[in-house]
């Protein structure tokens, strides 16, 4: 907007002082043709210039022509090589050498008859060089006002933001600290429920019923506790470890892992990867990203339907795809997908097992491993999420 502001504002100096200029110069070569219009006279039919002191500095000229328009005399250098136009008082010549031109009648003094014209011009080499002084200053007085205003810009938004980073800062800080002191009860509510519901004896039905929906809410806090400490130092730590890693073998052993859990739902887990998977980073958390996006997968496939887990490499890119055959995502849903605590209707829900941070922190990992996440779904299909990290070697 200060832009627009500046150029609007340039823009209307620049024509008004060019205006001004032209219009100075015309009125300065009309005095000049004024002034040469007396020294031509009519004798026995005849025009003649009667004498050459004309006021006239090195870069004007004049002209004489009879009423015919035919050429009579001129003095100067600068002269405009147009035909003569009476209808066209000014003129403006732009080659070989620009050129501004006014022209005026000569009437004779007895009866006011019309003998002949005079036409007056200069260069307007003068003109443009200031025309092209003031806008190197005009440019110039604009680039230092955006500049300024640029630097006050970021001081100031640093001023007005400092505030509000202290403050997520602390709120970053309140949720690490609060989620790592909710462990200690949590496990304490999680081992006491666990020790009751392994010796039942004494306990009525109803009681063990409230004991296993303890220990279900605790495993639930306990995850999302987890997941809110993993955010938190996600966005605390500023660099990553930069050792290498071959993605291969994490996803080897995912699939070892999530086998079991696929067979009990009678869903078939597949493995496709190529050797040379090697990505910089931290190994903790590039396993946790993977771990999100196949447990995600299993989550919302149905009985009897396929998770393929692929990794390739292209070029500079390594890619790791997870498709499903799940119940998938609407398209106006996938723009929130990475949100936190974003759930879809049928998609996601606190009775599926998730709080909507899973996706969320894979993104967030990706990002700081200079990757990204991308996703393709098809309600009733199924979804592919994949993600693409910069590779080494």
């Amino acid at each position: 907007m200060l832009t627009i502001i500046l150029g609007s504002f340039a823009l209307v100096v620049r024509v008004t002082f060019a205006r001004s200029l032209h219009q100075e110069l015309t009125d300065k070569l009309m005095v000049l043709a004024q002034a040469a219009a007396t020294d031509l006279e009519a004798e026995d039919g005849r025009l003649r210039v009667e004498s050459d002191e004309v006021p006239a500095t090195p870069t004007q000229a004049l002209q004489w022509f009879d009423v015919q328009g035919a050429f009579v005399s001129q003095q100067g250098n600068y002269v405009v090589t147009l035909p003569l136009d009476p209808g066209q008082p000014v003129q403006t010549q732009t080659s070989p050498h620009p050129i501004q031109a006014v022209t005026i009648p000569i009437y004779a003094e007895d009866g006011g008859t019309l003998i002949g014209y005079v036409r007056a011009s200069e260069s307007l080499e003068d003109l443009h060089g200031d025309l092209r002084r003031l806008d190197w200053g005009l440019a110039g007085g604009v680039i230092l006002a955006l500049s300024l205003s640029g630097v006050g810009g970021i001081w100031l938004t640093r001023q007005a933001m400092q505030p509000i980073e202290d403050s997520f800062r602390r709120l970053q800080q309140f949720t690490a600290d609060a989620s790592h002191e909710l462990r200690n009860p949590l496990m304490a509510i999680e081992s006491n429920a666990a020790v009751a519901l392994k010796y039942p004896e004494g306990l009525r039905e109803t009681h063990i019923k409230k004991f296993r929906a303890i220990a279900s809410a605790t495993a639930q806090m306990t995850a999302l506790t987890e997941d809110l400490l993993m955010l938190a130092r996600t966005d605390q730590t500023p660099n990553i470890k930069q050792d290498i890693i071959n993605l291969k073998t994490i996803l080897e052993n995912l699939f070892q892992l999530y086998t079991p859990h696929a067979n009990a739902k009678q869903i078939r887990l597949k493995l496709q990867s190529s050797d040379r998977l090697e990505v910089r980073g931290d190994a903790v958390q590039l396993t946790r990203l993977l771990t999100n996006l196949i447990d995600n997968a299993l989550r919302y496939t149905q009985e009897k339907g396929t998770v393929n887990i692929e990794g390739i490499r292209e070029r500079n890119v390594v890619l790791i795809h997870v498709q499903d055959t799940g119940i998938g995502i609407n398209s106006e849903q996938l723009k929130h997908i990475f949100d936190r605590f974003w759930r879809a209707d049928q998609a996601r829900s606190y009775s599926s097992g998730g709080f909507g941070l899973g996706l969320a922190i894979a993104q967030g990992i990706a990002q700081r491993h200079g990757g990204l996440i991308t996703v393709s779904s098809q309600p009733g299909v199924g979804s592919c999420f994949t993600v693409r990290l910069p590779a080494i070697g």
